[in-house]
Formats: structure tokens, sequence, C-alpha cells
């Protein structure tokens, strides 16, 4: 595995982070360069001017010192790269939840795009793309010598356009061809359904769109089951590969009375910034269960340990994926970005997830149907190359399988929840206790 980011197809709302934006001019440097770096200042400029002027064909100047401000922001971590104005651009599109493309994430792995998981109800996925798949070819192209960027884009188009896929699938013997139709891809932040006597709530990704989504899922639930019927809820946050920190702490805020939601730290010791919680539980301290897997990132984390360590709610499921990292996007001159890791994130308790992820309060596997048992779906930060190890990373890392199944009938780890809601099966971790809290222990 050469290296690994997550997108959110098409343009890049980063698939597993959490996401804080910065408005204003461009700023300076904070700290003035030493005379060893401009040394290496002076031997970049020389091999960049040789290779303008002797490579055997003529280079895109551009292309050249984009690839070399992202080569540097990468070696970093990950989750740091830079966003040209085109990419800027659809990052402030797709963070209201609503772009244009095929409706898959995606990220780079040897030297082929790799599908993570396709969006519900987009082109990609009634066309048949599956998690796990990889990329070879866009259009009769090999996407091999291509970056992750360059095959978004490749993948990018007018709605209402064909683009052609080759896919190579594990457990075929030869590569599918799948024709897509472009299409606008309005992401559902939230999508809800009465279970009888429980409210069941799925968080898909934290847009502008989050809050306010699920304000009016609880409203209709609330509206379709009578209070003295409601048994409670199920938040699944499976699959939620995360988005913006503000809308995190509106989703954590829904079902908090009181106390600290997260903090973030950045590099110098004093910068420590709080999240609290306001008076208010919109769901009237109705018992929750939250649904983790290793599809569950950053902004998706932050609620689940925010609920777990408030004792609000029992976290039931695998160890999520572990990114514990913020990432702020810093306007640049000629409407480009930076989108640069400028902070960790800590829950309640004051514990570090990054190369860990939340460990639910009840372990349930869910089992994988016949055609994955051979296949690798596991997603993990741990597993990615040039990941910020965590305070609290151990060897056996984060993450865990990301898989559910698309038949509710088939969800081991939602109808366990449900059993617990409705008290056919019983758990010491369920109901949890809002005074045995676990709050402030790390400063």
């Amino acid at each position: 595995m050469i290296r690994k980011l997550s997108l959110l197809f098409a343009g890049a709302l980063m698939g597993a982070s959490a996401m804080s934006l910065v408005y204003g001019a461009p700023s300076s440097s904070a700290n003035a360069a030493g005379s060893e770096t401009y040394r290496q200042l002076a031997i970049f400029g020389d091999i960049f001017e040789r290779v303008r002027g002797q490579y055997v064909t003529p280079p895109d100047d551009k292309a050249l010192v984009e690839n070399a401000i992202n080569g540097m922001l990468t070696s970093l971590d990950p989750h740091s790269s830079y966003l040209n104005p085109d990419a800027a651009k659809d990052m402030r599109v797709q963070t209201k939840g609503e772009f244009g493309g095929l409706g898959i994430e995606v990220t780079m792995e040897n030297e082929l795009v790799k599908v993570i998981t396709p969006i519900d109800d987009t082109p990609a996925a009634r066309a048949g793309v599956r998690a796990g798949d990889f990329i070879a070819e866009i259009d009769g192209e090999e996407v091999r010598g291509l970056t992750l960027n360059d095959a978004v884009e490749k993948m990018r188009g007018l709605v209402n356009t064909p683009i052609e896929l080759t896919i190579v699938r594990e457990g075929t013997d030869k590569p599918l061809k799948l024709t897509i139709v472009r299409d606008i891809i309005k992401v559902k932040a939230v999508k809800y359904r009465v279970e009888n006597d429980v409210g069941y709530m799925k968080i898909t990704s934290f847009t502008e769109k989050t809050f306010d989504d699920l304000q009016a899922a609880i409203d209709d639930i609330k509206s379709k089951i009578p209070n003295d019927k409601l048994k409670g809820y199920v938040l699944d946050l499976r699959l939620n590969p995360g988005g913006l920190l503000d809308q995190a702490v509106s989703v954590s805020d829904t079902f908090l009375d009181r106390g600290e939601i997260v903090s973030t730290r950045g590099r110098d010791p004093k910068d420590i910034s709080r999240f609290d919680s306001r008076p208010g539980d919109l769901v009237d301290g109705k018992p929750m269960i939250v649904l983790v897997n290793g599809g569950s990132a950053s902004a998706s984390e932050i609620v689940a340990g925010a609920l777990q360590d408030h004792r609000r709610a029992t976290v039931l499921g695998t160890q999520s994926f572990g990114k514990g990292s913020v990432q702020t996007i810093i306007p640049l001159a000629e409407n480009g970005a930076l989108r640069l890791t400028t902070a960790l994130y800590y829950t309640p308790a004051g514990k570090s997830i990054q190369g860990k992820g939340i460990t639910p309060d009840i372990k349930v596997e869910q089992p994988l149907p016949e055609e994955l048992k051979d296949r690798d779906i596991t997603r993990g930060e741990s597993d990615l190359k040039g990941h910020i190890k965590g305070a609290e990373e151990g060897d056996q890392g984060s993450g865990s399988a990301a898989y559910v199944p698309p038949e509710a009938k088939d969800d081991i780890q939602l109808n366990y929840a449900l059993d617990l809601l409705r008290g056919t099966k019983t758990d010491p971790a369920f109901p949890p206790n809002p005074q045995k809290a676990v709050l402030n222990q790390q400063q």
C-alpha cells in the first residue's frame, strides 16, 4: 500500500474527518525560516528549474508546483493536502450536502482507486459498485500513474453524461465494465424510520444539513409514536466517514443536557478549545443505543465518545476507525485552500481516540456474507501510512470490519440494539448510569 486518503466523491468532503473552516485572507508564516531551511529551498528551486528545462517532455509548471506542495503535505499525515481552486470550490459545495458526481467514497491503494463504500441511492450504488472494488480504468484510461485527485477529477463531469469504469473485484475472473450516468448527489444527512416502538436514525455524514435533518427526524418520530409507547432510539453511525466539527458538536448536544462534548488541542499546550452542551435533551432522556463499526470515523466518533463518556447512551458494535485529528481549511490566494491537520480532539473523559478508536460498551460482530468472507474489509486509522501516532494507540491498532447488511432483518447489530431497548435482551452496560459518567480525567 503506497498511501491512503479518503474523499467523499465527487469532490473532496473528507471521508473520515472532522473539519473546521477558517475564513479570511491568507496569513503569513508564523515563524521565520532559518538559514538551513533557505538552503533546502534553494535546492528545491534548482531541481525545479532543471526539471523545467531538461525533462524529456515539457512539464506543466502549475502541475509541478501543486504536486510538490501535495508531496510535502501528504508526508505529514494522510489527511493534510492542498486544494486547488477547483477542489476548494468542490469542498465548499460538499459541506452543504449536495454535489455532482457518482456517489462513491474512495481511497488510493496499490496505484488503483479503491472504493471504500458507495453512497446509498446514488448512480454508483444503483450501477452495482461495491465496497472493496478497485477501479483500474476510467473511460479506457489506466488509473496507474494518476494521483487520487487526478482520478477523482476524471470521474467528475456534467450531469447526465456517462462514464465507463473498469473494475477489478475479488472473486471475479475478469475485470467488470460498468457504465454509470453522472448525477447530482444529494446526500441525505439523516435517514430515519419507525421500528414499531423504537425510533431509528442513521446519520450518513456531517454536513451543514445534519443538525436540522436530525431535529426534523426526531420531531417526526415523536409524532408517530406516543411518548408512553416509545422505548427509545437507535443512533446509527456505522459507515459514517465524518464531516464538520460544529455539526458533530450540535448532534451530541441534541442528546446531552450539560457538560463537555469534546476538546481540541493544538501544537501549543495552551491551545485548547472546549465545546460544551447546553440545557435541553431533545429526546427527553429516552434510552439510546449508538451503533459503530470500522466505518465510523472522526466526527461520528466525537458523537459516540461524548454520549459514551456521559453515560447517556450505550455504544454497541465493533471498534471504530480511530481518526482523532481535526483539519482546518485555510483559504489561500486564487481561491485555493490548505487542508491542514491543526489539532487532535479528545472525548469528555480526556481520551484520545487517534489510532485507537471508540471501544463499544457491548461488542457485537456483524457476520459477513459468503462473498465477503475472504476479503479484507477492515478499516482503521492505524493502517494508514504516515498517520499520526495516537497517545493511546496500542499494538492492536484501531478499526474493524466496515460492513452493514442491506436488509434490516440480517442486521445482527441493529436487532441486538432493538432487543435491548425492548427488554427481550439484557446486558450490564444497558441502560448506562449517568451518575457514573467519566469526565475530565485528563487536562
